[in-house]
């Protein structure tokens, strides 16, 4: 299947991301921060964006991380949406802006359609136009998690001269590096499918590297949804980035 014909698909992501964001956006507005919104958030996206593909799509298969976590999706072939009503829910709960709605289509476990919404920025990225690599800065910015950042991100940063920028949500990251506000992110420690196959889809559509750590590619809808590790880069990084992952692998580094 060619992507010209995903075009239907394309535009569905955008549009359902962007229709989840501005629901969420209005909730936030009419409501106090808290654990109570971020449940309510959850539960009013995923209730949208189960229903609105049911209608669209009605033949293919659904993975949310709020409905159905353990679909029975055998193989893994065919279609098979992949939906983050609330990828941050924490930071959506603190008025906080990195958070986001994924919503992407895997098509014989190759994310081939996405789109991230990120409400609080204005803006929703998708597979059908992708943003394409700009020029890096130098030294590059290395965005990690501002909670829970692998035990071997001082060593890479350290080989790649790099910054080091905490950030919410594992879309808000990706679509850091690509919307140019950063260069790399890397993961260790796990992940689920839902957390990253929309904006891994976004990324590779536009130019980007996406991988496991160890540059084997990245696959969705397995009947295990966890994920182990990934990285996103900049093209110009891509190298340089796998030499030291590989580098902190063999020196012993904590998660590598």
């Amino acid at each position: 299947m060619d992507d010209d014909e995903l075009g239907d698909e394309h535009r569905a992501a955008e549009a359902l991301a962007g229709e989840a964001g501005s629901l969420l956006m209005e909730l936030r507005s009419r409501s106090a921060p808290g654990r109570d919104r971020g449940k309510e958030g959850d539960r009013l996206s995923n209730e949208l964006l189960m229903r609105r593909i049911s209608e669209l799509f009605p033949g293919d298969r659904v993975r949310s991380e709020e409905a159905d976590r353990a679909a029975d999706l055998g193989d893994g072939s065919g279609r098979v949406w992949i939906v983050d009503p609330l990828d941050g829910t924490r930071e959506f709960s603190e008025d906080r802006r990195d958070w986001a709605v994924h919503v992407a289509l895997a098509v014989d476990g190759a994310p081939r359609v996405g789109a991230v919404a990120l409400p609080a920025l204005g803006a929703v990225l998708g597979t059908g136009d992708p943003p394409l690599p700009s020029r890096p800065e130098s030294p590059p910015r290395l965005v990690v998690s501002r909670t829970r950042p692998p035990g071997f991100v001082p060593f890479v940063a350290g080989q790649l001269g790099a910054t080091t920028v905490p950030m919410g949500s594992a879309g808000a990251k990706i679509a850091a590096v690509i919307r140019g506000e950063a260069e790399v992110y890397v993961h260790d420690g796990g992940q689920y499918e839902w957390d990253s196959a929309a904006p891994v889809a976004v990324a590779l559509a536009g130019g980007f590297h996406a991988s496991r750590l160890d540059g084997s590619p990245l696959r969705y809808s397995r009947p295990d949804p966890w994920l182990p590790d990934l990285v996103v880069c900049h093209p110009d990084f891509t190298d340089a980035v796998l030499a030291a992952l590989r580098a902190a692998g063999a020196a012993g580094q904590p998660d590598a």
